[in-house]
This record gives structure tokens, C-alpha cells and sequence, in this order.
């Protein structure tokens, strides 16, 4: 199998098999990503409600198997006068809503599934982008050495020192001073051709939704330009190693152009562990943009950590509203991981996995 330069070798195609055979963590890995993305790209069809829609007769309401009491208020003639009664009333969960529902009476579930759109898209979009990156600063350090890569690579090391939440938020402060949109939204072709509607309508559940999609764009740009930094450091590395290879000698001795020994020989020779981090960092970023959501930097309100911030007020009494999507950002970042973990078990000859793939 071949994807332009780079090419995958069927001695790779049957570790890979081998590893996720021999391997259940590998299996649950991809059970669990699977999971999420099918959430994501299917939103529309398999949400229960509309994540917005607000029915507050229907707030905090616990999610199936448990129950809450909430004190109640009313007013009643007592003797001639109005007084005030306080009384324990018990709220019971409803199938409607199995996740319960949030202050404003959302659907939980429904928010956790449509909140997977913006943590995959933040996490495939902004990895995307730290790896062209870091990967070209990594590969031009690392091929030319001397005052290139101590200038390159310096400036990663100023990157590093500073945390990664804290150099976010300043770059998202940076952006907005050139008025940067904070997000773009895009149409939801389900919605938009009417199928979503139709099969909602055949099933029986409730419509409309939402019709566009919220890419956030400016988040995007942000983890990636913080996290560029960590491709750079593994591509440099691969690109010492492989300048010093007889095919890249040759390659030069016949008078191939730097541009072209990068392209055609070092960067194919270099691209296992840089995919391995690739799905790392999917998994960094997700935790990375939940963070910026929590504090209100997301730009849209359909995210994991805006619902986490959304429940931290009431954390004593209604758990689930910030436990719901504090679970699905568990599950989606332990599956990523593990599917990084079987990447890595499958690709890399010198680690030996759970399975035994070599």
C-alpha cells in the first residue's frame, strides 16, 4: 500500500493485524474511538433531542437508576394568612432523558454526542496542523544541523518552558486582538438535504436540529501552534539519524536536491514514530480544548468542558451535569491512547507489546 511518498509494507500490514489479534487493550482502543466517531459524524441521526432546545419544567433531572430530592417552595393560606412551605420533593429519572438532563433542561446525552463533533474536529484539525509544523522545523533541523537547527530548535525550547494552558490562552488573547473569528460554522449536510429530519420523523424522535456544524477555528489554531513543538523534537531526531543513511548519501552523490532527499527518503523513513505521536496528541488536544472550553475560550457551546463548567454550580446536588461529559472525555481519550499503544506495539520492531508483535 502506498500514500504518495510514503509507503506501507505488507510486513507493517500483518504486525498490525498480529498486535490488535493478540492484543484486547487494542481491540477495546478501537472499540471505543470507533464509538466516538460514529457519535460525531452521526449526530443528527442518533441524538435524542436537540442538544439547544431548553425545557426548564424539565431541568436537573437525574440520569436512569437514580433518583434526587429537591427542596420546593410554595405559598398557602394558613389561619387567614399567606405563609411559606418548604417541602423534600423526590424527582424520579425518565426514559426520555437517560443521562438526565442540565439546568436549562438539555438533554445531556444528546450534548455529550453532539459535544464529540467539536473535541474530534479540534483534535484531528489542530493535530493536523502542529504536526505540518513541527514536523517541517523538526526535518529542516535535523538535515542541515549547525546554526539552522540551533535557531530552530531554540525557539522550540522557548516554547516548552512555558505551560501549555498558559501559552493558549495568551495566543487565543493574541488573536483576538486582530478580531480572529472565533469559530466558523459550517452546514450540517444531514440536516441541511432533509435526511436527518426524515429518519428522525421514521423512528419517532423528536426534530428539528441543529442545522450547522461549529468549527472552532481559532482553538484549532491555537493547540497548534502549541503543540508543534513535541513533532519537532521526534522529526529532528529521526532526521540525524537517517542524513547519516548510505541511500541518503547516495541520493545526494547523484544530485538529488535537499528538498527532494527530505521528501523522497527521510521524511517516509521517519513517519512511525511521528504517526504514533500524532495519536497522542489527538488525545492531548482534546484534553487541551476541553480545558479552553472550561474556562469559556471554545467559542461554541456544544463542547465537553463547557458542559463540565456548566455543572460545576451544582457538583452537591445534580453530579451528573458535569459528570456526563467528564466521562466521555475519559472514554475518548483513553481509547485514542490505546490505539496509539498499538500503533506503536505494531510499528516499532525494538518494543515488544502486549501481544508479543514484534
Amino acid at each position: 500500500m502506498k500514500i504518495g511518498p510514503i509507503s506501507i509494507s505488507p510486513r507493517t500490514i500483518r504486525n498490525l493485524r498480529k498486535e490488535f489479534r493478540s492484543s484486547g487493550l487494542a481491540r477495546i482502543g478501537v472499540v471505543l474511538v470507533v464509538l466516538v466517531l460514529l457519535a460525531a459524524v452521526f449526530a443528527p441521526l442518533i441524538a435524542p433531542h436537540n442538544p439547544r432546545t431548553q425545557t426548564l419544567d424539565q431541568a436537573q433531572l437525574p440520569p436512569l437508576g437514580f433518583t434526587d430530592t429537591e427542596q420546593q417552595t410554595r405559598s398557602e393560606m394558613v389561619n387567614g394568612s399567606i405563609e411559606t412551605v418548604t417541602e423534600n420533593v423526590t424527582v424520579n429519572a425518565t426514559t426520555t432523558y437517560p443521562l438526565g438532563t442540565n439546568s436549562l433542561g438539555q438533554d445531556m446525552l444528546s450534548r455529550a454526542i453532539y459535544g464529540a463533533r467539536t473535541s474530534l474536529l479540534v483534535g484531528f484539525f489542530g493535530t493536523v496542523l502542529a504536526a505540518l509544523l513541527g514536523v517541517t522545523v523538526g526535518l529542516t533541523a535535523g538535515y542541515y544541523r549547525g546554526r539552522v537547527d540551533d535557531l530552530l530548535m531554540r525557539t522550540a525550547d522557548a516554547s516548552l518552558a512555558f505551560p501549555s494552558l498558559v501559552l493558549a490562552i495568551a495566543l487565543i488573547g493574541l488573536f483576538s486582538r486582530f478580531q480572529a473569528d472565533v469559530a466558523y460554522r459550517i452546514t450540517d449536510p444531514l440536516v441541511s438535504t432533509g435526511f436527518a429530519g426524515w429518519f428522525r420523523e421514521l423512528v419517532g424522535l423528536p426534530t428539528p436540529m441543529p442545522e450547522t456544524v461549529v468549527l472552532p477555528t481559532v482553538v484549532i489554531l491555537v493547540v497548534g501552534f502549541v503543540n508543534w513543538v513535541w513533532f519537532a523534537r521526534i522529526a529532528r531526531g529521526e532526521a540525524l539519524s537517517i542524513r547519516e543513511e548510505e541511500y541518503v548519501k547516495a541520493a545526494r552523490a547523484l544530485g538529488g536536491s535537499d528538498a527532494r532527499i527530505v521528501f523522497r527518503h527521510v521524511l517516509p523513513n521517519a513517519i512511525t514514530p511521528i504517526l504514533v505521536l500524532a495519536t497522542i496528541q489527538v488525545a492531548a488536544i482534546i484534553l487541551l480544548e476541553s480545558a479552553l472550553s472550561f474556562l469559556g475560550f471554545s467559542g461554541t457551546t456544544l463542547s465537553w468542558g463547557f458542559d463540565i463548567a456548566q455543572g460545576r454550580d451544582y457538583l452537591s446536588s445534580s453530579w451528573w451535569i458535569a459528570t456526563v461529559p467528564g466521562l466521555a472525555i475519559v472514554l475518548s481519550v483513553i481509547g485514542i491512547n490505546l490505539v496509539g499503544d498499538w500503533l506503536r506495539d505494531a510499528l516499532d520492531p525494538g518494543i515488544e507489546g502486549e501481544g508479543g508483535c514484534r
